[in-house]
């Protein structure tokens, strides 16, 4: 193994999400609605972030966002992109409210940089990197030089979609049976398994199937035995 890639929101980070996403679009459409009062523009958004959401070959998540949004409203986002920007900059920041670092997270990334393995933050890509980067900081990780995320600026697929995690096998510069792919969620993050990728479960459902399962305080003991074994086949589940 030489390389992890590790999902962020639940898994690295601590939060509720679905309270997050909640205050996230409650604080974006009191923007919207300020700079672009015609129209539904938050619906529109939303409709854009599920079209990133389905396959779309050669396109990148924003430029999908982008162009579904252009049609729905007439908003170019490429000209209008300074009203986002001072979101992000002036208002997502405030939205850490309550997050905090995921039990063993940073030791985990730590073991697996001193391992000398490849750390990719590979988290769903429907946001830009200053927001992913805004979230690093919430997860205490920040100034660790973690350069590598999955953003919707390079990204040309959502999970569980496969051609995500080939695509960021890529992004680490392996090849996926090389990368394990660590995760809370049974339907976005474990599909990993389906390109080659090994998988480490950290959520709480009994009944997913996963290489491996426990929290990231296992995975940092593990972690040095995978680094050390043999490339072997990958198939074998341990859910132990």
């Amino acid at each position: 193994m030489r390389a992890v890639l590790f999902d962020l929101d639940g898994t690295l980070l601590d939060l509720d999400l679905s309270l997050f996403l909640r205050r996230y679009f409650e604080s974006l459409g009191a923007v919207v609605q300020r700079h672009f009062p015609d129209g539904d523009v938050m619906r529109a958004i939303l409709d854009a972030t599920e079209a990133m959401q389905r396959p779309h070959p050669g396109k990148t998540n924003r430029d999908v966002f982008y162009a579904d949004l252009l049609a729905r409203t007439g908003i170019d986002l490429q000209a209008s992109w300074s009203v986002f920007e001072a979101f992000y900059r002036d208002r997502f920041p405030a939205l850490g409210d309550g997050c905090r670092p995921g039990k063993g997270a940073r030791r985990a990334v730590e073991t697996a940089l001193a391992l000398g393995l490849d750390v990719v933050i590979a988290t769903q890509p429907i946001f830009p990197r200053v927001a992913i980067e805004h979230r690093l900081a919430w997860a205490g990780l920040s100034d660790l030089g973690l350069e590598r995320l999955t953003t919707y600026e390079i990204m040309h697929a959502c999970k569980p979609l496969p051609d995500y995690f080939r695509e960021a096998a890529v992004l680490a510069g392996h090849e996926p049976a090389e990368c394990l792919m660590v995760g809370d969620d049974r339907m976005l993050d474990m599909p990993a398994a389906d390109v080659g990728m090994r998988t480490f479960y950290v959520g709480s459902d009994s009944g997913t199937h996963a290489d491996w399962c426990g929290d990231l305080d296992r995975l940092a003991d593990l972690l040095p035995h995978l680094a050390a074994e043999p490339r072997r086949d990958v198939g074998a589940v341990d859910s132990r």
